[in-house]
């Protein structure tokens, strides 16, 4: 699901990829429903693409979505309410307990948390693909 949701750099929100077009791609505005253009030039990443730095290894964004979702409920996450880098930062270890202190930076955090909460406003809380049954026959 995350693989056609994209954050486009010097645009706010989240948009959802629509279709492609010759040097663009056609993405909707998660929060407005707004359709515009997104030309090669912009930096463009899909959330699919995005990892969290671990000691171990790296967490795909959607498994740290899922994680704040069963930590949450299903609700948004209230950043605003903790007031300093240290309280978001204990809150973000509560759901990712292992996550690397030095090359996780909180502004890092706090965009997760707002992409997340941007997520969840819009109805979308499927972060994982759903596996069909075909799938598991194969393996």
């Amino acid at each position: 699901m995350l693989k056609t949701v994209l954050s486009i750099s010097g645009r706010p929100g989240l948009y959802k990829l629509v279709s492609q077009g010759k040097n663009m791609l056609i993405v909707e505005s998660i929060a407005t429903g707004k359709r515009m253009p997104a030309y090669a030039h912009d930096k463009i990443i899909s959330l699919g693409d995005i990892a969290i730095y671990t000691m171990e290894e790296d967490i795909p964004l959607a498994d740290v979505f899922e994680s704040i979702k069963e930590k949450n409920e299903g609700k948004t996450v209230d950043v605003k309410a903790m007031k300093s880098d240290k309280e978001i930062r204990e809150y973000f270890a509560t759901v990712l307990p292992d996550f690397d202190d030095e090359r996780v930076y909180t502004n890092d955090i706090k965009k997760v948390f707002a992409w997340y909460n941007a997520l969840v406003e819009a109805g979308m809380t499927e972060f994982k693909p759903a596996e069909t049954a075909e799938d598991s026959t194969e393996e």
